[in-house]
């Protein structure tokens, strides 16, 4: 994984399946390569970018077009989604098709900036709802509620 950190996680293996224990939603996973990258991604946010857990929710329900999508991470503040993170596996190459499935999940979430990782590159956004694009920043800011 390429964050700035080698993150501690409470692992456990049960009939040859592996768990990690999720922290935001108190229970075990089994740990996918798309979990691992998960994980790794609620540590960054709550270690390095000052998002509280209790701001941050996981596998969010969105609404598109009739279906229920999810959104594998959002951090609110003050009760609106405030980031949006899309999650991929390590072996999954960020394309444009990734960036287009978070911009759908923005249309109902609004949330001002979006981060895509697949935690080997991360690539993160600013919203500029008026001219309807995202701009790419070299990272995102911290939180500060």
């Amino acid at each position: 994984m390429n964050f700035p950190e080698k993150y501690q996680f409470r692992l456990k293996q049960s009939e040859e399946v592996n768990y990690i224990f999720c922290s935001i939603r108190k229970k075990w996973l089994v740990l996918t390569p798309e979990e691992w990258v998960r994980q790794h991604v609620i540590r960054f946010l709550t270690d390095q970018k000052g998002c509280s857990k209790s701001a941050i929710n996981s596998e969010v329900v969105v609404e598109i077009n009739g279906m229920k999508k999810r959104a594998d991470v959002v951090v609110f503040r003050k009760e609106k989604p405030f980031i949006i993170v899309e999650c991929k596996a390590p072996e999954i190459p960020i394309t444009e098709t990734v960036f287009d499935q978070i911009a759908r999940y923005n249309l109902e979430l609004d949330a001002a900036y979006l981060m895509v990782t697949n935690g080997l590159q991360h690539y993160y956004c600013q919203m500029d709802f008026e001219n309807s694009r995202y701009n790419f920043l070299k990272e995102l800011p911290d939180n500060q509620n």
